[in-house]
């Protein structure tokens, strides 16, 4: 019988199953997190049953240090505030991040590019594409200390670009005065500046970010290769850094995200 800290085997688990473990392993414990609705949520929640049980979660709808029994539909669901220190609305939550009380934030995006600019405004040129626009990206990718993006990018090589059809979120180097030369984002901030994003966690691999800010790749998902991810790029993404295989979910973590936190399937389907 299998121990339930052993890491599963390929076949035990499930694309999103990943996903939730991988993001879930990026919060520290005794950290403030700002989540969303879906996988972020799972991704909290998780992480608080497992290596980081005092960590804080601000759900952007207002709720602060809920501890939902399981999964809320989304942000505004009203399971978010079940023993929650405080429940209020998005000026409260916001404030949180504009106060530089966030530690870890989840984001995701239409694009990103390779120092971590995100875009969910507008794609393509005159006969582009509207996007969504920010909902609180901007905010959230800018004032938090360090942000996580979930991406796919299996089949979707366009979502990881060498420069975004437009910055909503900025990365850690953006065009920036009248000549728009690329420049790091804490010459930009001076002192407003906290951190920027430390990592991307594509249904691929998980990518981080090097000194001068640039993307490269960490670790890569059982059944991908290290050039799979590149060719999956629209940049010479670095690939000389990776560490091995992403590990794979532990029993304990599957039966805590199957059986506990998503009892009904609302996105463990």
């Amino acid at each position: 019988m299998e121990s339930k800290k052993e890491h599963s085997k390929i076949g035990e688990f499930k694309p999103m199953d990943l996903l939730a473990c991988a993001a879930a392993r990026e919060v520290r414990d005794g950290e403030v997190v700002f989540a969303g609705t879906g996988l972020p949520m799972l991704a909290i929640m998780l992480a608080q049953k497992t290596q980081a049980p005092t960590a804080v979660c601000i759900y952007e709808s207002g709720s602060i240090d809920g501890r939902p029994i399981d999964l809320p539909t989304s942000v505004a669901d009203a399971r978010c505030s079940y023993q929650a220190a405080v429940a209020d609305g998005l000026m409260d939550a916001f404030s949180q991040l504009q106060s530089g009380r966030i530690d870890l934030a989840y984001l995701g995006g239409a694009e990103v590019d390779m120092y971590g600019n995100v875009n969910t405004t507008f794609m393509g040129g005159p006969t582009g594409k509207r996007l969504t626009g920010s909902g609180g990206n901007t905010d959230i990718h800018s004032l938090a200390r360090r942000s996580v993006l979930i991406m796919p990018q299996i089949n979707q090589k366009r979502r990881f670009v060498e420069k975004v059809s437009y910055i909503t979120s900025p990365g850690w180097k953006f065009p920036h005065g009248p000549n728009r030369e690329w420049v790091p984002k804490q010459e930009v901030y001076g002192a407003a500046f906290r951190g920027g994003p430390a990592a991307v966690i594509s249904d691929m691999g998980i990518y981080r970010f090097d000194e001068q800010g640039e993307m490269y790749l960490d670790t890569v998902h059982p059944g991908f290769s290290a050039e799979d991810c590149r060719d999956n790029c629209c940049f010479d993404l670095n690939i000389s850094k990776v560490r091995g295989e992403t590990p794979t979910p532990t029993y304990e973590e599957l039966e805590l995200l199957h059986k506990v936190i998503d009892p009904e399937g609302i996105i463990m389907k």
